[in-house]
């Protein structure tokens, strides 16, 4: 018995240990390989350093200042269809550091097609093609060199820097596709028309950093949806399929075609039923649209893009410098495809202006089936900024960690049954190296490993024996406990009638174990 004794527990301590240290290694693990990475693109980073214009905090300021309610995921996309009021969350996914796999990608397109969500997907990389793939999207991954339209840049001596191809400025249209406007593609969007929801017929400026291409691609099934090529780099444009090699002359380095190289793609899914406010403030099904808009570069949406005063601080140039002459190529109010100084202000006034009124338009703000009770406050409307794809601290990133890895194996039905079959395997090993008990230590509880803690008093031996003879004969006799109760001494010998028995009962002299065991088959056999 002593050594089984020491194995059990031999046992129990190896279990605990192991799971000590795997937990201990995972949150060693995780935090190394976080220790020497920056967080970027995240709209809670106030640090004020060199990384300070690569966040996304003059984006989240301008929204939290509209009254919109500001809020961040830290585990899954795969959330996104138990949120409140889908129909009005913006969900804005900006540099996904990390690939989304594909439970999350269709989880995603639920929320557009079916719950009427809106997202906004910026990247320049293939990390996004599962979600881009739900919708008949392609992400090239491979950068765009422009030589009809890029802009100019300075440096800290106010001297101008070498022209860069992959510096690409657009003429982006909010809701039509601009390869098939008129000569409203010409009409700068002026602040005073957006202001208040006007965005047909015109466009606006927008820089971009290192873009990449997304084009739409033909073999997509879906056919209630509206797909919109909102800006588009150059005709002449390629694509750098050899990052070694940036010769924009290079036959290795394809040309897409004309409006085929797309930066920035917008495709809704009218006529979604959902419930919400209705005009007559009960709550009924109102009809909405739901959006999604691919971007080709995720640093359209960072404070040194998003900012007029950071970008110029910066050095970034706008159409009044000499350099565009002086280096020969076109901005955007002088190119034959952008815009006209005779029909508005053509200044580019940051990104934040155009990507404001896009994600206005966006919203379900003018929504007529709704309540004005509802679309007049900006407070009833959410921006939720995606912050599971991007790299965290090494201090919280083994937290984001496990709660995505928990998210993601609730959520996935696959996951989520590998991981019981796990847990019965564990469960099937333990009960295998368990050494097994003596039958009358056995623990029916599967929860224990230990024996009962307390044992039986042998002075209670007796007074057991006759409570279990006492139940025997009322149950034969199917009395309740209270009928049974009210029987006088006489009438409860009457029903037991043994002598033997009798005597158990009304006798007040004490057994010994033997003369028990010789009562008890006695017990056994009665009634039968």
């Amino acid at each position: 018995m002593a050594e089984t004794e020491a194995k059990k527990l031999s046992v129990e301590s190896w279990l605990k240990i192991g799971l000590m240290t795997s937990l201990v290694l995972s949150i060693a693990l995780i935090g190394l390989v976080s220790l020497d990475k920056q967080t970027v693109l995240s709209p809670y980073a106030t640090a004020d350093d060199a990384y300070s214009s690569q966040q996304l905090t003059s984006m989240r300021n301008d929204f939290s200042n509209d009254d919109f309610s500001i809020a961040n995921t830290m585990s899954t996309p795969m959330l996104v269809n138990d949120w409140q009021d889908p129909h009005r969350t913006m969900l804005v996914i900006a540099g996904p550091e990390k690939p989304f796999d594909a439970a999350e990608a269709s989880a995603m397109y639920d929320f557009v097609t079916k719950k009427g969500g809106k997202v906004i997907l910026a990247a320049n990389s293939t990390n996004a093609q599962l979600v881009a793939d739900e919708f008949g999207v392609k992400y090239f991954g491979d950068m765009v060199l422009d030589d009809q339209r890029y802009y100019e840049m300075t440096n800290n001596l106010d001297e101008n820097q070498p022209g860069d191809y992959r510096r690409l400025w657009a003429a982006a249209s909010l809701r039509a596709n601009v390869t098939e406007m008129g000569d409203e593609r010409l009409i700068p969007c002026a602040q005073g028309s957006l202001d208040i929801g006007v965005y047909d017929n015109c466009r606006l400026p927008v820089l971009f950093h290192r873009p990449t291409a997304i084009q739409v691609l033909d073999d997509q099934t879906d056919t209630n949806r509206e797909v919109n090529v909102l800006a588009a780099a150059s005709t002449s444009a390629v694509i750098v399929t050899d990052s070694s090699n940036m010769d924009i002359n290079s036959d290795k380095n394809p040309t897409l075609g004309e409006g085929k190289t797309g930066l920035i793609v917008r495709i809704d899914y009218p006529g979604i039923e959902v419930l919400d406010q209705t005009l007559d403030n009960d709550q009924g099904e109102v009809t909405v649209t739901g959006s999604i808009v691919f971007v080709s570069d995720h640093s359209v949406l960072a404070n040194h893009l998003w900012d007029q005063d950071i970008a110029e601080e910066l050095g970034y140039q706008q159409c009044t410098s000499p350099y565009y002459v002086e280096n020969g190529h076109n901005c955007w109010n002088s190119d034959s495809n952008g815009l006209s100084d005779a029909q508005g202000d053509t200044s580019w006034n940051g990104n934040g202006q155009y990507f404001q009124a896009l994600m206005q338009d966006m919203m379900e703000k003018d929504n007529e089936d709704i309540s004005t009770s509802v679309t007049r406050f900006n407070s009833n409307f959410y921006i939720v900024f995606d912050e599971s794809r991007h790299v965290s601290s090494a201090l919280s990133s083994p937290f984001t960690e496990a709660m995505g890895a928990i998210v993601l194996l609730t959520s996935d039905v696959v996951l989520k049954w590998l991981i019981i079959l796990n847990l019965f395997a564990l469960l099937a090993i333990a009960i295998m190296v368990v050494p097994e008990k003596e039958n009358w230590r056995h623990v029916f509880d599967l929860t224990r490993f230990r024996e009962r803690p307390k044992k039986v008093d042998a002075a209670q031996y007796q007074m057991r024996t006759r409570e279990a003879l006492l139940s025997k004969v009322r149950q034969f006799n199917d009395l309740t406990r209270d009928e049974f109760m009210r029987k006088s001494s006489a009438e409860i010998m009457q029903m037991v009638r043994d002598p033997r028995l009798v005597e158990l009962i009304s006798s007040n002299r004490i057994y010994s174990s033997e003369e028990l065991r010789e009562v008890i088959p006695h017990i056994r056999r009665w009634g039968n």
